[in-house]
């Protein structure tokens, strides 16, 4: 004898079982789980040995503080000079008023000491100022924009690939159902060469991301130098979004900090969107 009350039970477990397939489905996995669909085993990531930022109790007025251009460049200074520098060894890129109150800030943190009246050191030795400004970017994609990410990431090598891929992948995201992959240069234009460039598109090939970023901490101008750089690798012009925002084929982008980095990172995303409904 037919049971109504079951025949409505497994209806309603039908329609339980597609609403969860349906969320399985759209919900994105995780960042690791990306990179293990590519073939791609994370071996280290964020390295602390030369990350220059202070306890957690002072991080998020420190994140803050990065946002500012001459903040960032000042931290340059103080890691070329680290072992002992003045006020006038760091104040290249700001007023003197503000490098004092910048000067003040780092000890009140504890990143910097006094050697004596007139000279001051970085507490910790640090190489450059890349790993600091990789954990920055990443930041602000985590905080800004939400997304899953790590920086200063070093894979095994792929089963399936025979060449490794090299050096680190300074910042990786997860980006809807795919990754956002970003280089992040510290160095001004002038050090970058046409071998980091090469590098730079040859990982983007093992890691396959959805939207690639080229990112230079400078208010110089990208055309003069790493556009044409990228050009002659990709043996193609680049098409200028904004300023010194460049794309190809809106999947990679080129970008340096003018404005600001969080607005540039939003340019480039809105642009991305945009072409990628009309198409």
């Amino acid at each position: 004898m037919f049971c109504n009350d079951c025949g409505n039970d497994i209806k309603a477990l039908k329609r339980e079982i597609k609403r969860l397939r349906k969320i399985i489905r759209d919900t994105p996995p995780s960042l690791e789980a990306l990179l293990r669909r590519r073939g791609l085993k994370v071996f280290k990531k964020e390295p602390s040995d030369d990350l220059l930022i202070p306890e957690s109790q002072f991080l998020n007025q420190y994140y803050k503080k990065l946002h500012k251009y001459s903040f960032r460049l000042f931290l340059r200074d103080v890691i070329k000079f680290q072992r002992g520098f003045s006020l006038e060894d760091v104040t290249r890129y700001a007023t003197r008023e503000v490098i004092e109150n910048y000067v003040a800030y780092l000890r009140k943190i504890g990143l910097i000491g006094r050697l004596n009246r007139h000279l001051f050191f970085l507490k910790k030795s640090v190489k450059s100022f890349g790993e600091t400004l990789e954990w920055f970017f990443s930041e602000i994609l985590k905080r800004e924009f939400l997304m899953e990410a790590t920086w200063g990431v070093r894979f095994k090598k792929p089963v399936a690939i025979t060449s490794p891929p090299g050096g680190d992948y300074d910042v990786i995201a997860k980006f809807n159902h795919s990754i956002l992959y970003a280089e992040v240069k510290s160095s001004p234009p002038k050090q970058i060469y046409q071998k980091e460039i090469k590098a730079f598109l040859d990982r983007i090939k093992i890691l396959r991301p959805e939207l690639s970023i080229f990112f230079m901490d400078t208010e110089l101008r990208m055309k003069d130098k790493i556009v044409p750089m990228f050009e002659e690798e990709l043996k193609t012009p680049l098409e200028r979004i904004k300023k010194e925002i460049f794309h190809l084929e809106n999947s990679l982008f080129i970008m340096n900090s003018g404005d600001s980095i969080i607005q540039n990172i939003e340019t480039i995303l809105s642009w991305y969107y945009s072409k990628k409904v009309s198409s």
